[in-house]
């Protein structure tokens, strides 16, 4: 305890009042008053007296302060409390310092007994909780039973512990018990001078292993983990020791096996290389070394197997994770330094074949021999390393380096052989995630090379999609998006959903986006589509093993823009539906009626048309985009909606915009691959194409000659009059010899001319070589042979051939 000094008002230091003067307490203990400020009130509340820690706390002194209120000095008093008995107990408040800043104090009222006069301690807030906080602590630690904890002061005499008697007759150890009263002799002379070292140098003891013995009980000796730290007061002086002990029959024993459980519940969590290295360093710091690297070969990191090689040279080493403690330096770091060659050493060898090593420093620097090498490997300080290869399927993938500094001591042959155990299961983890990353990064540049091009500008619309894998990329599905070009210048859009995930379903996307591109040339109608890609998911279900029937299968949105018409006409497969964002910024989702998933056959899927103004925005997703664990499907579409509304604009580009959509959306965590696909519509103008209905009169053949020729001229393309006259000849001959009236004839300029014929018959032409002989059957041939490339495609009992011929060519 520090002493108290009592002035007289008229003391010529403080001029009024009692002063508390800090001083230094027996035994170097802290003075639990020291800086405790006080002061006298009257019941009105005027400061009748105020001591030098008051002064010391605010600022003022007594004579400034002195038949005040005080309610002058506190800045947060409300006006209500005018007198000294309104005042709470206790509690905290802000003060006025003379510097002109404010001071958090905790306070305490107490009456005093004779005047009606007021005690106010007060002390800085943060000063109370630090001493709230160490005796809450305190009081946690003494109420373990296994760790008995003991405060010493600097003669090491118990001040105060939680230690009790484990047998009846044994003294209680009380406030003011010396060591040499508790243990043997020569027991707590050992323990004196560990603690005495502790008390001079400051450096803790942590995890020592102590044997003693009672005094009370000789015969006995008892293992106790001693861990030790210096107490200091507040000016930083020593004021004791604190010691934990925690007795157990083998210690080490039990302190490995907690490592190696650790270790076990740590480390083999991860899929990443790097996280895993590191996970392992961060265990082995400061329970098992003063710094750990975890190093491995550089082909590892790229999930590739390590090279076999045996002996000294560049063995294409780096650091993948390293943790020190705060007093350790190395001059390697942890951004992947590569190692410098490595001389050949049977030391070297010998970790090549399995063996882990210790060494001390000295001796490991002679087996390196190089100095770059040395200055690399050995940390400043370091007396001892542990060197434990990491070997998994008999193949060396690293190393995991310990070493030892300062005070520390030397490794044991029974950690050596532990930590052989630890590496080994650690290599495993590694090698578990290294295959992963070679699978992952398979599957990525599959699905890579699977997706159509980010971005597609056609005659129909511009397009930007983007993919977002699981977790940035941990894990690959088969989501998808395309846009296709088809003839006549219209666009098909593409979204799906392939169940599963990694390598199995990826190659199911790449065979379902292959089949839908091919029918896609073939010009069906969404819902012929999807019904015929349903049969090829079904095919697929019973080509698969039995125990994955439940995990193929797939969801996909078809849709079929026609910039001519400015209709959509879309079919959902249990898919969610698109939303569409008009000019004006108005985003609502499409009401479209899906259909079963593409695994589920045997119900129809249903079609939906809409017409869509030029500069509207379709937007196509997987679920993963708008599905999350705390929302429905609705609620997701809800909220990508406001997302478009928010970010689609005329005078931006698309991809930005879908990158804007996906940061507005990505506000939670991502649980599935998502997928989203934007598309600008567009128009073409009514004077690029130019419609006749054919007559039921084989001389049309001829009218629609010079229907084709005057368009032509009126485009400025004479060059394309000969070859057009031909295929219109032919393709309207044979709308009225072999198709069903009425009849139609349509030409569309764009980069390309495009002629189409339209009749009522829905049989499919058929291209053939005509014998010598015969009268016909060379119409198809020429136009196959005048045009770039022709088709046909059919629409609810009608059909329509087209040919197209490039317009570049003719300039």
């Amino acid at each position: 305890m520090g002493t108290e000094h009592v002035k007289n008002n008229d003391s010529p230091h403080e001029g009024q009042g009692p002063v508390l003067v800090p001083g230094p307490a027996a035994n170097g203990r802290p003075d639990p008053f020291d800086g405790l400020a006080a002061a006298v009130l009257d019941h009105r509340g005027t400061v009748l007296r105020w001591t030098g820690t008051a002064k010391h706390l605010t600022g003022f002194p007594a004579e400034e302060v002195c038949g005040r209120p005080v309610r002058d000095l506190v800045t947060d008093l409300p006006d209500k409390l005018r007198t000294a008995t309104e005042m709470p107990a206790s509690g905290q408040a802000r003060l006025r310092h003379r510097s002109g800043d404010t001071i958090d104090v905790a306070f305490r009222i107490s009456a005093m007994e004779g005047p009606a006069e007021f005690l106010v301690l007060a002390a800085p807030a943060d000063h109370v909780v630090h001493h709230e906080q160490g005796a809450a602590l305190l009081r946690a630690l003494s109420s373990q039973n296994r760790v008995t904890i003991a405060l010493h002061d600097t003669d090491l005499t118990t001040v105060q512990t939680n230690a009790t008697p484990d047998t009846p007759d044994a003294p209680r150890v009380q406030p003011g018990t010396r060591l040499c009263d508790v243990l043997c002799a020569e027991d707590a002379e050992n323990l004196k001078a560990v603690l005495r070292q502790v008390l001079q140098t400051g450096a803790p003891v942590i995890r020592r292993s102590q044997h003693v013995s009672w005094r009370h009980d000789p015969e006995q000796r008892r293992a106790l983990s001693l861990s030790a730290f210096r107490l200091e007061d507040a000016r930083g002086r020593p004021t004791g020791v604190a010691a934990l002990y925690v007795d157990s029959p083998d210690v080490r024993a039990r302190r490995h096996l907690d490592l190696t459980r650790e270790v076990a519940e740590r480390v083999g969590g991860f899929l990443d290389v790097v996280r895993t290295a590191r996970a392992l360093a961060d265990v082995l710091v400061p329970a098992f070394g003063d710094l750990v690297t975890v190093d491995l070969a550089q082909s590892v990191f790229d999930g590739e197997e390590p090279p076999k090689q045996l002996g000294g040279g560049d063995l294409g080493l780096r650091t993948a994770a390293l943790a020190s403690a705060a007093t350790v330096w190395t001059a390697r770091t942890e951004r992947g330094d590569l190692f410098p060659p490595f001389p050949d050493h049977p030391l070297l060898r010998g970790f090549q074949q399995g063996e882990t090593l210790v060494l001390g420093a000295d001796d490991y620097g002679a087996a390196l021999g190089d100095p770059q090498l040395v200055e690399f490997v050995i940390p400043q300080g370091g007396h001892s390393v542990l060197v434990a290869p990491m070997h998994a399927r008999g193949l060396t993938l690293g190393g995991i380096s310990i070493w030892r500094c300062g005070r520390s001591e030397p490794f044991t042959a029974d950690e050596a052989n532990l930590m052989t155990q630890i590496a080994s299961g650690a290599a495993l983890a590694v090698d578990n995630a290294r295959r992963y990353t070679r699978e992952h990064r398979a599957a990525v540049a599959l699905q890579q090379r699977l997706l159509p091009p980010a971005t597609t500008d056609t005659a129909a619309a511009e397009t930007a999609g983007i993919h977002l894998p699981t977790g940035g990329g941990a894990e690959i599905r088969g989501d998808w998006y395309d846009a296709i070009a088809l003839p006549s210048l219209r666009l098909a859009l593409v979204a799906a959903d392939v169940i599963g995930h990694g390598m199995p379903a990826t190659a199911t996307m790449g065979r379902l986006r292959t089949a839908i591109q091919t029918l896609a040339d073939l010009e069906l109608e969404p819902d012929e589509l999807l019904t015929r890609i349903a049969d090829l998911v079904q095919r697929l279900v019973a080509e698969a093993p039995p125990d994955h029937h439940d995990v193929l299968g797939a969801t996909c949105l078809y849709a079929v823009y026609d910039p001519i018409t400015r209709r959509c006409t879309m079919a959902s497969a249990g898919h969610p539906p698109p939303v569409l964002v008009r000019p004006d910024g108005i985003a609502e989702a499409v009401d479209i009626c899906p259909g079963p998933p593409l695994a589920i056959g045997g119900m129809p899927y249903e079609t939906t048309t809409i017409e869509i103004e030029p500069g509207s925005v379709l937007a196509l997703c997987t679920d993963g985009l708008i599905q999350r664990s705390d929302r429905d499907i609705d609620q997701g579409l809800q909220c990508l909606e406001d997302a478009l509304a928010a970010s689609c604009r005329p005078d931006r580009a698309l991809d930005a915009t879908s990158r804007a959509v996906l940061a507005d959306l990505r506000n939670q965590t991502q649980r599935d691959e998502a997928t989203l696909l934007l598309a600008r519509t567009r128009a073409v103008p009514a004077e690029d194409t130019a419609h006749w209905e054919i007559p039921a009169d084989p001389a049309a053949v001829s009218q629609a000659r010079e229907w084709a020729t005057r368009q032509l001229t009126r485009w400025g393309l004479e060059d394309l009059v000969f070859t057009t006259e031909l295929i219109v000849s032919e393709l309207v001959t044979n709308a009225i010899r072999y198709g069903r009236l009425p009849a139609e004839l349509r030409l569309i300029r764009h980069n390309v001319l495009v002629c189409e014929v339209t009749d009522s018959n829905s049989t499919q032409p058929r291209l053939r070589r005509a014998r010598t002989t015969d009268e016909g059957g060379r119409g198809l041939f020429l136009v196959a042979q005048l045009a770039e490339r022709w088709g046909c495609r059919h629409s609810q009992n009608r059909k329509t051939i087209w040919a197209e011929q490039p317009i570049e060519r003719s300039c």
